[in-house]
């Protein structure tokens, strides 16, 4: 669902045949669906769990896909400086406690007009009681939509308004996991009148640092 929707969020057409890299690949349930929308010339995983690079290492053979893994942290990629088109970043920053290292680490690996797809839940659903009761997350760098989208801009990327969206899903509201919608009942609240759970956002490495 998350990369239909960046695929969307795309000013114009997608990258064609781009090097694309899954940071925080985890068990490589991505790898289908990054292969169906950008068919990449190349695909990296990276993750700092071994039993994850091992879980995704079977789901690419399982699929025939080839697919580059390398295990580190995100905020030390093993990758050269401009080396990626295309970095995929999917429910992986919330888990992150030097996010801002990570974000300067994916800024650094992209080439000038390479794009950042983030996709990744808010405080607003991380600081919910069912999250707290199921997952231990590090509370003290959880961000709200606009403050993450704030940090993509002061590390340099450029995006718009066009390129992002707040997916209001039924699971990302523990409060009601949007029960009364669902039973047609209400309404969702607009955007600007709720809490955003979500957002994905494509951001660009502008070309002026080549």
């Amino acid at each position: 669902v998350a990369i239909d929707d960046l695929a969307r969020l795309f000013a114009g057409a997608l990258p064609q045949a781009p090097v694309l890299l899954d940071a925080g690949c985890g068990q490589g349930k991505s790898f289908k669906h990054l292969q169906r929308v950008f068919a990449p010339s190349r695909l990296l995983g990276t993750d700092a769990d071994p039993h994850s690079l091992d879980l995704s290492a079977a789901e690419a053979k399982r699929l025939g896909i080839e697919v580059e893994l390398s295990g580190g942290d995100c905020a030390s990629l093993p990758y050269p400086d401009a080396s990626i088109d295309v970095l995929f970043c999917h429910q992986t920053f919330h888990h992150l406690v030097e996010q801002e290292k990570a974000l300067a680490e994916f800024y650094r690996v992209l080439r000038p007009g390479g794009y950042l797809l983030f996709a990744e839940s808010t405080q607003a659903y991380i600081d919910t009681w069912v999250i707290r009761w199921f997952f231990r997350h590090p509370m003290h760098v959880q961000k709200s939509a606009e403050g993450y989208l704030h940090m993509l801009r002061m590390q340099g990327f450029a995006f718009g308004p066009d390129n992002v969206s707040y997916p209001y899903l039924w699971w990302s509201r523990a409060k009601d996991f949007g029960l009364l919608e669902r039973l047609g009942l209400r309404k969702p609240p607009p955007v600007g009148e709720r809490d955003e759970t979500l957002v994905n956002v494509v951001a660009r490495k502008p070309l002026e640092h080549a």
